[in-house]
């Protein structure tokens, strides 16, 4: 990423980690800001959660790795990745009305990873999230292998997970990501 770029991400970065303290209590800027920039990587992955809606933070650190655990945090799932089926395999499977693409095929471009049930948890305990919309979950093979994929939402005051078909997508359903640095 150009210097201009990196510079008005990381300014973006520190502003929203700043006005949200209590999803990373026990974390610095500096830290982050110190990992950011030693990883480019990372850096066009965050650009793009950002690019399509995400408005990508910190929510913790992984315990076993210390690794930086920096998670879509829009109110809705974000804007830019919704009316997506699940995977490439379900979205080859369509054969009308197919949608743009996939939440796995479009995560994997980004260099981002669908948040799993515990992590979409995880992210719940910091707010309510996607209260009119949801989020596709990275789903265990055994389940895909038969067909179906999860999804996760947040409904009267509590968060559901529930399962679809893979092939499915609606409006109101996208997914989530997240970049551990």
């Amino acid at each position: 990423m150009p210097t201009s770029s990196t510079d008005a991400l990381l300014a973006t970065l520190q502003h929203r980690f700043a006005a949200n303290p209590s999803r990373h209590v026990g974390i610095s800027w500096a830290a982050v800001q110190e990992r950011l920039q030693t990883s480019p990587d990372a850096l066009r992955s965050i650009a793009e959660m950002e690019r399509t809606g995400g408005e990508p933070d910190v929510i913790g650190q992984d315990p076993a790795t210390g690794a930086l655990l920096i998670v879509d945090c829009s109110a809705e799932t974000p804007i830019g990745r919704r009316s997506l089926c699940y995977d490439p395999a379900a979205l080859d499977a369509r054969k009308e009305n197919k949608p743009a693409g996939s939440a796995l095929g479009m995560a994997a471009d980004m260099g981002i990873t669908l948040l799993g049930e515990a992590e979409y948890h995880a992210l719940q305990a910091h707010g309510p999230f996607d209260t009119r919309t949801s989020s596709w979950l990275a789903t265990p093979p055994a389940l895909r292998a038969l067909g179906g994929a999860l999804f996760g939402d947040r409904r009267y005051g509590r968060v559901f997970i529930y399962h679809n078909g893979a092939q499915s997508y609606y409006a109101v359903r996208g997914f989530r990501g997240m970049v551990r640095v």
